[in-house]
């Protein structure tokens, strides 16, 4: 039956080739190495025979389809995820393995884009207008006067 939408879809020719990150850059399907196992959401007894639990994995330390800068960039802000330099994503809230791949692979991919973008731009300092400072010190300074104005002071 070719029009079964199971976990053999998934290893089929619809599954991507690369997984784009940003720009031209992209992973290859070689180096992504997927795990599948029971996962314990939901799906009745269907559940207890599939493996539909995505474990994708991906070795940033050893990567060569990343430039350089991007690859050192990421490899310090994952530092905490990292086991040995390999990254790993899980995904287990679909029932069917082949939709679980692909919130695996676009978890991926918005992990490491964000890893990889470069820092914001530094704040450019500006001075604020005399003419504005000078307005916020008149301003203060009635408020000042009406508040002092408030308290009874010379009433009798």
């Amino acid at each position: 039956m070719d029009g079964m939408s199971g976990p053999s879809r998934g290893s089929g020719g619809s599954s991507p080739r690369k997984l784009s990150i940003r720009g031209s850059v992209s992973l290859p399907e070689a180096e992504l190495m997927w795990r599948f196992s029971r996962s314990s959401g939901p799906g009745g007894q269907h559940v207890n025979t599939s493996d539909s639990q995505v474990e994708l994995r991906f070795d940033l330390a050893k990567t060569e389809a990343l430039p350089e800068v991007w690859k050192q960039r990421a490899l310090s802000k994952l530092a905490g995820r990292l086991v040995d330099g390999v990254v790993t994503v899980r995904a287990s809230e679909h029932r069917s393995q082949w939709r679980n791949r692909e919130t695996a692979a676009v978890r991926l991919a918005s992990l490491l884009a964000e890893a990889t973008a470069p820092p914001p731009k530094p704040r450019k300092a500006t001075r604020i207008p005399r003419g504005i400072n000078e307005r916020r010190l008149r301003e203060k300074k009635q408020r000042s006067d009406t508040k002092r104005g408030r308290s009874g002071q010379g009433w009798g």
